[in-house]
């Protein structure tokens, strides 16, 4: 059974009709009569749930089980008593004996009443304790033989009993004066109960309490021992009542300050419908909405909430209205927390570079075990790549190979010329038509936080008064600081680093060298001839046939004929010249099928003079002289390598040296350097002294009107400087690079591919390069090394040997003979000149 109604101090009966009838309180004579009553030795049991029923109280119980409400209606038809006795909690069977407590109450039936929803109630009040010696029944409901427990004597004098029953008293009046839900009469009723028994069954009998605590109350002995029990769970019962009090005034408080701001949001509402303004409101709305839709990083989604509060209350007539509602559109459009399904499938990224690039085979390579890297770490934290090489290589395409095979957005941004690093970093928002920078404008276009992000041309990045764009860079291209780039604009820190970012340049001495520090550096190379055949076959000549409107069916060309575009109409590293030049062949087709006097063509090497005019480059072998003073040196340019004439004159003068050429500080250095050599080894080269003394010495380099510099000219010049002053001419045959020194040494140079390449186009059958620089040429493919032998040398002598015929055209020592005493006299010799 349970109670009707299990709130605390309980103090008005809900069964009855009159709600303000209060409860009766027993006179001391009616208690002392209580506890004298007689007791059957045997009583029915009526187990109750969750409430325990003390002497002295009356309380309402509901009878929901029948064997109940039979024991009730038989006590009540005899004498009216029965024992109640509280469930043990804990205990999974009630039917059973050991489910109950041993210490019950006995009861008097008061009133028996049928509630309206059809349910029985029945009104007890407790009379005596008593303790269960054994049951004698337990079907259909249980019967017990008892034994009363009579109450404990109350000392006229008993100074303890009396300061706890005052605690008692004034904790219960603090408790109904903090307890909104009881009667304030109910503290004038506690300050009216005299008995201190009565008082304490009362006050624990309306306790919010478990029955265990309930029930240890009433099986304790002493009465003093009761009132510490009552006392403490009105303390704890008081401690939950002034938190509770506190945590209702300050919702009430949150509740007003809630209530105050809809009142004037209301307000605001009319005063902006009368103006107008509605649009406007509808617009915060939306982006509010927007808001809640997108995902955003904690601290991105406090700075919005403060900017829309601002939005909100701003006039949209005011100059700052338009600044914020930009502010919170770039934030709503950046993609925050937003990535594209990526695919680091190293097998599917290998076929994927090949079907889109022939040759590069050590660029591949190191761009899958780069891929392959991030595959097994699982993040972004490794080196930015940085492809650098000569113009029209494929560094661009490379990078959308490699969004292609990643499954990437690509995104390229152009720092050609960029010399201002609010073009990396962004603008103050103080500032008229502020934006953010370019990095994070690339990615609010492609909509996603991991798109391969190409930085073309970062070689040619410039600085100016308005800062220096390669230091903003710094931090973007930093793995270990780009998860919080702050843009200047946001004022956010904003996570790049699962942004791919690959950086491209022409040269990579150009690049500062602390931000080439922060990338991995892939060179790319010049294609050998027979790559660039590769190349047009099956990259080239499709494009070009597809933009100029034609089909492999009506326009063909033959692969003589690409190679004569090859040879003879481009000269450079990549293919960006050579596919122009096809596509100017495949247009002079278009146009005759347009006009119908072809149906298809297809073009030979024969028919590409009369689609693009004579051969622009012949072989250079054709423009060696068989004159002593000419050596051939191998040079790199930007365009790839080229070779190079030295040309080295002797005439009657004052032993001064002029040089031409638009020469750069370096190579004239080279010359000074070549020229001390030869006078210091004069002697063992056959060359007489009056040669240095009054013959000038002109050095030449063709092409004068491109300027030339860099040391690796070093051995041709000193060649073409001993074959003059030796008259041994040079093999027309042979082509040389490496720089020099004053004690005959041959030291390594750069662009070694590039340098026999052009060497091998040039139809040079013998080259001469530096010992150190052998394992450059180990990277260079067998096929486009057929037919060219490479000589590597250590020292000045071994290049002598190697290049000058072994006969002299005429005797040094007659050719350079000292003139007459009239001659000596005019002749005043003079130091070194040069000419500018």
């Amino acid at each position: 059974m349970s109670p009707t109604f299990p709130s605390s101090f309980s103090w008005v009966l809900p069964l009855g009709t009159d709600h303000n009838q209060q409860i009766p309180l027993p006179t001391a004579d009616e208690e002392a009569l209580l506890n004298a009553s007689d007791v059957p030795d045997t009583l029915p049991i009526l187990s109750l749930r969750n409430t325990v029923l003390f002497p002295g109280v009356v309380v309402p119980i509901t009878l929901g089980r029948d064997s109940s409400l039979r024991l009730v209606k038989e006590a009540a038809e005899n004498d009216r008593r029965v024992g109640v006795i509280a469930e043990r909690p804990a205990h999974s069977d009630p039917s059973q004996p050991d489910a109950l407590y041993e210490i019950g109450t006995v009861a008097e039936i008061l009133k028996l009443v049928k509630m309206p929803d059809g349910s029985k109630s029945v009104i007890l009040q407790g009379t005596r304790r008593f303790r269960v010696q054994e049951y004698v029944q337990t079907d259909p409901y249980f019967t017990a033989r008892i034994e009363p427990i009579d109450e404990p004597s109350v000392e006229a004098n008993d100074l303890d009993l009396e300061a706890h029953i005052r605690s008692i008293k004034e904790l219960a009046v603090q408790i109904v004066q903090r307890a909104p839900n009881l009667p304030s009469e109910a503290a004038e009723a506690i300050q009216n109960i005299e008995s201190p028994s009565f008082l304490v069954y009362f006050i624990a009998s309306n306790l919010q309490e478990e029955v265990a605590g309930k029930q240890e109350i009433l099986s304790t002995p002493s009465l003093v021992d009761q009132a510490e029990l009552v006392l403490e769970q009105l303390q704890d019962e008081l401690q939950v009542l002034e938190l509770s009090e506190k945590i209702r005034t300050r919702v009430r408080s949150d509740m007003s300050e809630q209530q105050r701001e809809y009142v004037l949001r209301q307000q605001l509402k009319a005063i902006q419908d009368e103006l107008g303004e509605t649009e406007d409101r509808s617009a915060v709305d939306e982006l509010r909405q927007r808001a809640a839709d997108k995902p955003l990083p904690d601290h991105a989604r406090e700075r919005l909430d403060k900017e829309l509060e601002r939005l909100d209350r701003s006039n949209p007539a005011s100059p700052d209205y338009a600044v914020v509602r930009n502010y919170v559109d770039w934030i709503l459009d950046l993609p925050w927390e937003t990535y594209s399904d990526e695919q680091l499938d190293v097998q599917r990224a290998e076929a994927v570079l090949n079907e889109d690039h022939y040759g590069l085979d050590d660029v591949k390579e190191r761009i899958l075990e780069h891929l392959a890297v991030l595959k097994l770490k699982g993040d972004m934290k490794a080196p930015i790549l940085c492809l650098h090489g000569p113009p029209g290589v494929g560094k661009t395409s490379l990078g959308q190979s490699i969004a292609r095979a990643m499954g990437r957005e690509f995104v390229r941004m152009s720092l050609g010329g960029v010399r201002d690093e609010a073009e990396i970093r962004g603008h103050r928002r103080t500032y008229v038509g502020a934006l953010p920078g370019r990095i994070l404008q690339g990615l609010k276009k492609v909509g996603t936080n991991n798109p391969v992000f190409m930085l073309d041309e970062v070689d040619k990045l410039d600085s100016g008064v308005r800062g220096d764009p390669s230091s903003a860079l710094l931090e973007v291209l930093d793995p270990e600081q780009n998860h919080a780039f702050n843009d200047h604009y946001l004022e956010l820190d904003y996570d790049l680093s699962r942004t791919f970012f690959i950086a491209t340049a022409n040269y990579a001495e150009r690049i500062p060298a602390p931000l080439r520090d922060r990338m991995e550096m892939i060179e790319l190379t010049g294609y050998t001839q027979q790559e660039k055949l590769q190349i047009a076959q099956k990259y080239l000549v499709p494009r070009q046939l597809e933009a100029n409107g034609l089909t492999p069916e009506n326009a063909r060309i033959t692969d003589e004929a690409l190679r004569l575009l090859i040879d003879g109409y481009t000269r450079e590293s990549g293919v960006r010249q050579l596919e122009r030049t096809i596509g100017a062949v495949l247009r002079g087709v278009a146009k005759d099928i347009a006009l119908e006097t072809l149906t298809d063509a297809t073009v030979d090497a024969d028919d590409v003079p009369d689609h693009l005019g004579v051969r622009r480059f012949e072989s250079d072998v054709a423009e060696r002289t068989e004159v002593p003073g000419v050596a051939t040196g191998l040079a790199w340019t930007q365009t790839g390598g080229e070779i190079l004439f030295i040309e080295a004159s002797l005439s009657r003068g004052t032993g001064r040296m002029i040089i031409t050429g638009q020469l750069g500080e370096v190579m004239k250095e080279s010359a000074q350097a070549a020229l001390s050599y030869v006078k210091s080894r004069a002697d063992d080269l056959g060359i007489p002294q009056d040669a240095f003394r009054y013959w000038d010495l002109h050095v030449h380099v063709p092409a004068g009107a491109v300027p030339k510099d860099g040391p690796s000219a070093g051995t041709a010049l000193l060649s073409a400087l001993v074959s003059a002053y030796t008259l041994r001419r040079v093999r027309h045959t042979v082509a040389m690079t490496g720089e020099i020194t004053l004690r005959g040494l041959v030291l390594p140079v750069g662009g070694i591919k590039e340098k026999v390449l052009a060497a091998r186009r040039a139809g040079i059958d013998h080259v001469l390069l530096p010992k150190k620089n052998e394992k450059d040429v180990a990277d260079i493919q067998a096929e486009a090394l057929e037919g060219l032998q490479v000589t590597y040398v250590e020292r000045m002598d071994d290049v002598l040997d190697q290049v000058l015929e072994p006969e002299a055209l005429a005797d040094p020592e007659t050719h350079f003979a000292v003139p007459d005493a009239e001659q000596v006299s005019a002749l005043q010799p003079s130091d070194v000149e040069v000419a500018q």
